[in-house]
């Protein structure tokens, strides 16, 4: 039986209704598809310089030792989350593990895009920061030939945080910790000055900033317990 005019008009809308939808839904999908991996090509190219930074570059000696300082940092906060009673005291602990955890794997994710070891090669610290007036002689830790960068805690110190509880273990974690980002401060900074890529600069920036702002609660924290930062 004939199809009604009519009916045949409306039927013909119809498809060409979901034509239109279904192509305006592939285009969107190619666009997003074309965004994503332009966003990956442009990802290690959106720095200012665009070649691959050299070993002895501001770059790589930032992301290498500071990589190496978060992860205590990481350490430490892991301690204080499965340690503490203080809810206060585990939420910090929790912002810190996340913050610093996921800033080691982007360190780490660049350091290995451009085809650098993890770590320095001759175990040093901080030579990168030529002309700074920071001290760039790490104290080794004692009993160990592993040259500590500013603000790290020792072995015997982080043996100490293990052995406490309560209270003190909760202080003594704020004074740790506290030192910790005050000594990651001057690399943060001259990072964010001197980095050669935009990528490198931004996130030391971004470091300076949050720490700057966890350094400030974590001195309110202390004053709240009758405590003092570490001389």
């Amino acid at each position: 039986m004939t199809e009604p005019e009519e009916q045949r008009g409306t039927t013909a809308t119809a498809t060409t209704a979901t034509r239109a939808v279904v192509v305006a839904v592939a285009v969107v999908a190619v666009l997003l598809l074309g965004a994503a991996i332009g966003l990956l090509v442009k990802l290690p190219g959106q720095d200012d310089t665009p070649s691959t930074p050299a070993a002895d570059s501001v770059d790589v000696g930032f992301l290498q030792d500071m990589a190496a300082h978060h992860l205590q940092g990481v350490t430490m906060a892991n301690l204080a989350r499965d340690k503490t009673t203080d809810s206060t005291i585990r939420q910090l602990a929790f912002d810190i593990q996340s913050t610093q955890l996921e800033q080691v794997g982007r360190m780490k994710g660049w350091l290995s895009l451009w085809g650098h070891q993890e770590q320095s090669v001759d175990g040093t610290h901080m030579k990168w920061m030529t002309g700074s007036a920071h001290d760039h002689s790490s104290a080794a830790d004692a009993g160990t030939t592993t040259a500590l960068m500013p603000g790290m805690a020792s072995t015997q110190e982080l043996n100490k945080l293990r052995g406490l509880s309560g209270p003190e273990f909760d202080v003594y974690f704020l004074q740790l910790m506290l030192r910790h980002h005050q000594g990651g401060a001057p690399m943060a900074q001259y990072a964010a000055g001197h980095a050669g890529q935009s990528v490198v600069r931004t996130l030391a920036d971004n470091m300076l900033g949050s720490q700057t702002s966890e350094s400030a609660y974590m001195r309110q924290l202390l004053g709240e317990r009758g405590a003092s930062p570490l001389p």
